[in-house]
């Protein structure tokens, strides 16, 4: 069975049948929102079965439409949080990302700017880390962007897309050795993106980011995870109460190879590792649990069959 990922918006009214529709046919609702008298929710279900929640959604006036990047985790960063870097281009971009179905976190460096002094420390580089991709958002000028990049994505292990003023063709002219994406002629802009040309580059940008997951989906294909993230996020959900306590938004964030949960690590960690997926197989049996760097959540790494030789 092959999952993809979808967004949902139709009214409030008799939306819980489209949530039971979609888990008795084996997907995973990602994110719920409820805005006023419509409801959004982020999911991924079979391939197969698509014709069939459109036909039952037709007449509660939903719709289901394509969100490549429901259920990845993506950091957007920007150089500093002055007014200098934000708020439009970062914020813009971080919302447009986010409509297209991924959770996004925006990073500001405490010392990105500037080409003689622009640094990483290593707590922005171990949240950055954390993600499944990293969009850089830098300025307009190539000399700027040419000395502080190599610096800025130094330790930096997931995959990289560069934002920038300057043409694609000149960001990878001057970036060595290359990253995995470049969208250009989108730098710095002191004003809200609301024009047409405007909106094609921010689609220009979640294009290059889907191309860049869809390959990390691709690589995650020829050794598949032990369980399905989405899956396990079902089971913490179900067997560890607390969560539900959690008012953060997503309080069990789905990323492609694990999860991120907003659940202090010190007190839960020990008691989410000994969860019982299925009969004797338990969370800590497929999958790793980290400290995040972020405000101590627990981060969890699912292991590859090759290394478990389990699938649950």
């Amino acid at each position: 069975m092959i999952l993809v990922p979808v967004t949902y918006k139709g009214g409030i009214y008799r939306n819980d049948e489209i949530i039971d529709l979609i888990e008795d046919l084996g997907g995973y609702i990602i994110q719920k929102h409820i805005i006023a008298q419509e409801v959004v929710l982020q999911a991924l279900v079979p391939k197969e079965d698509i014709p069939l929640i459109r036909a039952i959604a037709k007449p509660l006036t939903g719709e289901i439409t394509p969100s490549p990047l429901v259920g990845t985790e993506i950091a957007v960063i920007t150089m500093s949080l002055e007014i200098h870097h934000l708020p439009h281009a970062s914020c813009d971009i971080a919302e447009y990302i986010r409509r297209n179905g991924a959770k996004t976190n925006m990073v500001g460096l405490a010392r990105g700017f500037g080409k003689r002094i622009s640094q990483l420390n290593d707590e922005e580089r171990d949240v950055i880390n954390e993600h499944d991709l990293a969009v850089y958002l830098l300025g307009d000028f190539e000399t700027c962007i040419e000395h502080k990049f190599q610096v800025l994505r130094r330790g930096i292990d997931i995959p990289i897309v560069l934002c920038g003023g300057p043409s694609r063709d000149a960001l990878k002219k001057i970036i060595d050795p290359p990253v995995d994406g470049y969208v250009g002629n989108i730098g710095r802009f002191m004003h809200r993106t609301k024009e047409s040309d405007e909106f094609e580059k921010l689609d220009e940008v979640i294009a290059e980011i889907t191309r860049v997951i869809d390959r990390q989906r691709e690589d995650i294909a020829k050794d598949p995870l032990s369980v399905s993230p989405a899956r396990l996020m079902d089971v913490i959900k179900e067997q560890v109460p607390e969560i539900q306590d959690v008012l953060s938004p997503t309080p069990v964030t789905v990323q492609m190879s694990g999860l991120r949960v907003k659940l202090p690590y010190d007190t839960f960690s020990a008691r989410i590792k000994g969860v019982e997926i299925e009969e004797g197989i338990r969370i800590g049996d497929i999958a790793d649990l980290l400290p995040s760097r972020m405000r101590d959540y627990i981060l969890i790494r699912i292991r590859r069959f090759s290394d478990t030789n389990i699938m649950v």
